[in-house]
């Protein structure tokens, strides 16, 4: 029976704090007010939503009216590219973003393709990482909004979002005579928050998304930060919470904890990220050294710290990481929201990942609490465990 538990799966989601799960304490009992109300019940829980609302936008360097409250990262990307595109749709109908983009952007664009929009899918190289020129390359009269991922999901690649920012103000003023189209920008930025510094000034974005449960926060809270000017069309009608942008009661607790946990990523940040990048390139140099036939994706492009893209040719992802779980070890075949997918990942397609080769690729993503000694456990299990699948494998045989 395994004793030992490794969790290396961060980038799905991560534990919650132990001071953010005392800073939301208040608000399921003792601050319960509805933030709408008008007596002092309500007035408490509206104070603690202005304070996070504040706090949140001084961290990422927006002002507090522009951040809207939402339910997860994904309700925020599918505001943010309906939102946008149903509102300036008298404007254009054309849509650029990635082939690396999580399924909360694409599958939203494959919807607003059956509503008579236009997308065009960009190009990553063989890092995962996006030439802004092909951005504006892609630029039509009716483009209206630009999305690209600030950090991917499954290789970690971190994308030039200032530079595509900067060409795309750059068409936006070539665009100002009176009628035509301006072209909005949206990141998601649900895998760089907490991890990397982000104002929104800085990357010349209208519009990002984040997620608390990816920085230590509770789950069922986003945000989606939305520029003074940018036109809007709500998804949910009903109320005039949001500022009449997103209707519904506010979950003040989750919205308290979402605040509190990106305060203290924003702390010991460059700390904190320098320890796991450490740890990461640990783990990396330990594979390479050890097992044969192990290829690391998107190493050769910035990435965020903590994450590690590995496949293992002759073997099935998912035999492996059944097999590292038995060994107490957690870890993912890509995306939580694509697992159970037979296909291989759409990331690596994307970045021409040889099938066979994608389809036994795991994705190690570190965290908080991974210590030197997690580290050292996977690379004493992880030899033995590829060494087992491959022996059992007709692809290895015949090398």
């Amino acid at each position: 029976m395994v004793t030992r538990k490794v969790y290396l799966d961060y980038s799905a989601t991560t534990p919650t704090r132990s001071e953010v799960v005392e800073a939301m304490k208040p608000y399921f009992a003792e601050i319960f007010g509805n933030a709408s109300s008008l007596h002092a019940f309500g007035q408490e829980a509206r104070k603690a939503l202005a304070d996070a609302r504040e706090s949140i936008a001084a961290i990422i360097g927006a002002k507090p009216d522009e951040i809207i409250f939402t339910g997860c990262g994904t309700e925020a990307d599918n505001m943010a590219l309906k939102g946008a595109v149903w509102a300036n749709s008298g404007n254009g109908n054309h849509i650029i973003t990635t082939k690396i983009e999580h399924h909360a952007i694409l599958q939203t664009c494959e919807y607003l393709e059956t509503q008579g929009f236009k997308v065009t899918y960009l190009d990553v190289d063989s890092n995962g990482r996006l030439d802004p020129q092909t951005v504006r390359k892609a630029f039509l009269p009716q483009t209206i909004l630009v999305s690209v991922m600030h950090a991917n999901n499954e290789v970690g690649a971190i994308q030039p979002i200032a530079d595509i920012g900067q060409i795309i103000a750059a068409e936006n003023a070539n665009r100002a005579n009176p009628g035509a189209s301006q072209i909005y920008f949206h990141t998601d930025a649900v895998q760089s928050a907490g991890k990397m510094k982000i104002n929104v000034n800085e990357l010349k974005v209208d519009l990002l998304s984040i997620s608390a449960h990816k920085f230590y926060g509770p789950k069922g809270v986003g945000m989606l930060y939305v520029r003074r000017g940018t036109c809007m069309t709500p998804l949910f009608h009903g109320g005039h919470h949001e500022r009449n942008r997103r209707a519904g009661t506010e979950n003040i607790s989750g919205i308290v904890g979402m605040a509190k946990a990106l305060e203290m990523c924003a702390t010991d940040m460059d700390a904190e990220q320098a320890r796991q990048r450490a740890l990461r390139e640990r783990l990396e140099k330990g594979i390479l050294a050890t097992i044969p036939d192990a290829v690391i994706n998107g190493s050769g492009g910035p990435r965020v710290a903590n994450v590690l893209n590995c496949s293992f040719r002759a073997i099935e992802g998912e035999g492996l990481l059944l097999s590292l779980d038995l060994e107490g070890i957690a870890v993912s075949t890509g995306s939580a929201c694509a697992s159970g997918s037979s296909e291989p990942s759409h990331v690596l397609k994307a970045m021409c990942i040889d099938t066979a080769l994608a389809q036994g690729t795991i994705r190690f993503s570190l965290g908080r609490l991974t210590t030197d000694d997690d580290i050292s456990y996977v690379l004493e299990v992880l030899p033995r465990v590829v060494s087992r699948l491959r022996s059992m494998s007709p692809l290895w045989k015949g090398k």
